[in-house]
């Protein structure tokens, strides 16, 4: 009989919390998981992944409306929407994914906790539930902290200004501005740019960096830039601010180079940070970096700890959600088996959901040049597929780079409609081994007609043909 009151304590419901706290139970652990707001899902499901997705979903749909003109002209003309009718549609996504991940917890049996959690000593925390409740002390053998992340705020930046949002608080917002100042242009940087720029809304924004997203191949990023001038968006690369102020009904953001920017509202989306505050960390000895992220092994394991584990954006890299599920999983089988063979897969795809989405796998040309690994390039092209011209979503392309000798698939590049989707297929080729893996697998493949999936077939001749043609 345990000393404890149970096996394992989980910090945070989130992908991560919960693949670990599911994994546990599963395996017949005595499990509590830990959530200090009201409703189960953490910022991947109230303000993150699947508020912002769902949202350019709903923009998505009005731009395809708009598009059509026999659409339009059964209806008297174009369909327009606020930005909180549309956010309505991510209201009704979230509720949906809170009751499903609630019913997993009711099923099996887990102690869900509402209130925050603090450690008192190595095997035991503190659970404060909210004002006027006396808090509850309850310990455990093991520990899961999967607290998440959440917006990095700059002290100079008045968040207490109703005009200046960062992205959790941006999906607050009740109201349709003429004009936004994005200030970061990361992944979330770009794909709110996308969503209001799909909704007619003036969009500046401003890069610290010289290119936009410089992690994926160099000419899906010339793509995307291309394509959000092309749409109207402002983007100022190489600048950094000196001030954010408010004008009357204006915030001005004025830039190093003398820029002076004014616009209806701000956005800041420049880094995020671990959610350690109130963990009380100290009383375990352990410290955070200057992301407030911890460092853990192979097994999740935090440094010099072997029985408190960590996961998620705690972690920092990926910072996924698929990867922060898996890892949460990972880190449980650990601490039931004392091993955890399975790892998180080498070749992680990259999804961004702007308009339209991006989505990468494997090495990009610059990464292989640098590398002097030879390779050549095969390409489809959307506009040429029969289904884009039916569905009327033609812009975009597939890229397959492949070893010049042997074929093998050695990154794949989507820049268009479903890019989020497409990219699987050739993440499972590149999972495989010897002739599996190349360029052939596509060429003596039949896909369905007409589809997307059929761009890696035009994509893999076109492959072949410039090797023919050296």
């Amino acid at each position: 009989m345990s000393n404890y009151d149970y096996d394992v304590i989980v910090v945070g419901t989130g992908p991560g919390g919960e693949g670990a706290a599911m994994k546990a139970c599963k395996e017949g652990k005595n499990v509590a998981i830990v959530e200090k707001y009201h409703d189960v899902g953490g910022g991947c499901t109230h303000w993150g992944t699947i508020p912002s997705k769902a949202l350019r979903q709903a923009v998505q749909g009005v731009i395809q409306f708009n598009r059509n003109r026999w659409y339009k002209e059964a209806c008297g003309g174009k369909i327009q929407l606020s930005f909180p009718q549309l956010l309505s549609s991510a209201t009704d996504v979230i509720k949906k994914q809170v009751d499903m991940r609630s019913s997993f917890y009711e099923r099996n049996n887990l102690d869900l906790i509402k209130g925050t959690a603090s450690f008192i000593d190595e095997h035991s925390m503190q659970i404060k539930s909210g004002k006027g409740e006396k808090s509850r002390k309850i310990s455990a053998e093991s520990f899961v902290l999967a607290p998440g992340s959440h917006p990095y705020r700059p002290a100079d930046v008045d968040f207490n200004n109703p005009n200046i949002f960062d992205s959790d608080t941006i999906l607050n917002l009740d109201f349709t501005p003429k004009s936004i100042t994005i200030y970061g242009a990361g992944v979330i940087g770009c794909e709110y740019a996308s969503i209001f720029q799909g909704l007619g809304i003036k969009v500046n924004l401003i890069n610290t960096q010289e290119v936009l997203l410089a992690f994926l191949d160099d000419e899906i990023v010339h793509a995307l830039s291309h394509d959000m001038r092309k749409q109207g968006v402002v983007i100022r690369a190489n600048e950094e601010y000196t001030s954010i102020s408010c004008d009357g009904n204006s915030i001005v953001t004025e830039l190093v180079s003398g820029k002076r920017i004014k616009s209806d509202i701000f956005l800041w989306a420049n880094g995020r940070t671990g959610n350690f505050d109130g963990l009380a960390l100290d009383k375990v000895s352990i410290k955070t970096n200057s992301r407030g992220q911890v460092n853990v092994n192979e097994h999740y394991q935090v440094d010099g700890k072997e029985h408190i584990y960590a996961v998620g954006d705690f972690i920092g890299y990926p910072s996924l959600a698929s990867a922060a599920y898996d890892q949460g999983r990972f880190a449980a089988t650990h601490i039931i088996d004392g091993v955890c063979d399975t790892k998180l897969v080498k070749d992680i795809p990259t999804g961004i959901y702007t308009n339209p989405e991006i989505s990468s796998v494997g090495y990009t040309e610059r990464e292989l040049t640098e590398q002097k690994i030879p390779y050549e390039t095969g390409y489809s092209r959307f506009d040429s597929l029969a289904r884009a011209q039916i569905t009327g979503e033609t812009q975009g392309l597939l890229k397959i780079i492949f070893h010049s000798d042997t074929l093998q698939i050695l990154g794949v590049h989507c820049f268009g409609d479903q890019a989020a989707e497409i990219i699987h297929i050739g993440q499972a080729i590149m999972s495989q081994t010897g002739e599996a893996n190349t360029l052939l697998y596509f060429t003596n493949t039949t896909f369905n007609y007409p589809t997307m999936a059929e761009a890696y077939r035009v994509a893999a001749l076109n492959g072949l043909n410039r090797l023919e043609n050296h």
